[in-house]
């Protein structure tokens, strides 16, 4: 009895140190949060009271996004830094624009999947936060003498994910042009407004401001968009066809295994980076044998990292599980990277013998290299 109530302190007071004003705020709000597992974690926020599952096809919701950090990148080296770090061009990155990239070990695995834009200072880097804190010691340690730094200022932002038929509107108030281009930007005095791929032709926007903005806004926000956990911004990541590197899956795939170059994350004329030999050659050198496939499986839980089956060749995975949440009582959406020739039979999650998996289609074409 005794171990359950120190355990029970123990996450109680883990959660008040992870709590900053915006997540005081949004408890105050309703706002069911994680525990964190470690005090380097932080709280997610899970929902709001009893809300139902958001339907990514049609609802209107704004999540905050609090399971993504940033890295700002300043100093008069650090584009030029970024850019022989990372699979995509930073060099010549536009004010108006931010790009997807990749950060790949030196035999061509993703070590992380990030999103970049430039600012008035220099470069930021948006990536999961239980990955950051390694990567960014790992880029530290490539400075060398480049005038570059790397700051964490995760806690410095707030980070919305706005979703809907009525996103646009919502957000005038704050943003009277809204990008139009897929990963378009938008700057006003009230921060940075980024949109997103659509998820079922459903307008994306990702808002990353200051607490007391975001604070200032939320209830103007909630009147339009229901408020919802970070559950829904990763669920419609995986509807239009987004991968993200966590921590399970770190190293396990070339950027081609997961469509990256298909949605923008490669350029092949930028010159090198880590691993930039390998992912070349798998570009150019014959017909890709794996891809990542959305999918949707009747099963009690699926995670990143778990491995699928096919049923013609039951003793071995045939591929991986990228991404996966829930998205009603009784299915969970996937983003699985898999063997194409998988495909043709059935695929099973866990192993031949687990739940069968029901592919979807993606809302981008797979093509070969050309």
């Amino acid at each position: 009895m005794a171990e359950a109530v120190f355990a029970f302190i123990y996450c109680a007071n883990l959660l008040i140190e992870s709590m900053n004003t915006w997540l005081k705020f949004l408890a105050e709000h309703g706002a069911q949060l994680s525990v964190p597992a470690s005090k380097e974690a932080v709280s997610e926020v899970l929902s709001f009271g009893a809300d139902t599952p958001v339907d990514t096809a049609r609802d209107n919701f704004v999540a905050p996004l609090s399971h993504l950090g940033l890295i700002s990148a300043t100093g008069e080296d650090a584009a030029h830094f970024l850019h022989n770090q990372l699979t995509n061009d930073v060099e010549h990155l536009e004010n108006d624009e931010a790009r997807l990239a990749g950060y790949c070990s030196p035999k061509g695995r993703l070590l992380a999947s990030m999103l970049i834009w430039k600012t008035a200072d220099g470069v930021m880097l948006q990536l999961p936060r239980d990955i950051q804190a390694g990567v960014q010691k790992r880029l530290h340690m490539f400075i060398l003498r480049a005038k570059a730094k790397l700051t964490d200022i995760t806690q410095d932002q707030v980070i919305l994910g706005v979703s809907g038929p009525a996103a646009a509107t919502a957000l005038m108030p704050w943003f009277p042009t809204l990008p139009v281009a897929i990963y378009g930007k938008v700057e006003t005095s009230a921060g940075t407004l980024i949109r997103h791929p659509n998820a079922f032709e459903v307008p994306r926007y990702q808002w990353i401001t200051t607490e007391a903005h975001a604070i200032d806004a939320w209830p103007m926000l909630t009147k339009i968009l229901q408020p919802s956990g970070a559950v829904a911004w990763r669920l419609a990541e995986i509807d239009g066809g987004v991968p993200h590197i966590t921590t399970v899956t770190q190293e396990k795939f070339v950027p081609q295994m997961i469509n990256f170059e298909l949605i923008g994350g490669v350029n092949f004329k930028k010159g090198c980076y880590p691993g930039q030999e390998i992912v070349a050659r798998s570009q150019y050198l014959g017909k890709l044998k794996r891809r990542m496939m959305h999918a949707s499986v009747t099963a009690q839980s699926a995670e990143a990292g778990t491995e699928i089956f096919s049923v013609n060749d039951p003793e071995q995975p045939c591929g991986m599980v990228v991404n996966a949440e829930r998205s009603n009582a009784q299915e969970i959406n996937c983003l699985v990277e898999i063997k194409l020739a998988a495909t043709e039979s059935e695929v099973r999650l866990g192993s031949a013998n687990g739940p069968a998996l029901s592919f979807q289609p993606l809302p981008y074409l797979l093509t070969d290299p050309v």
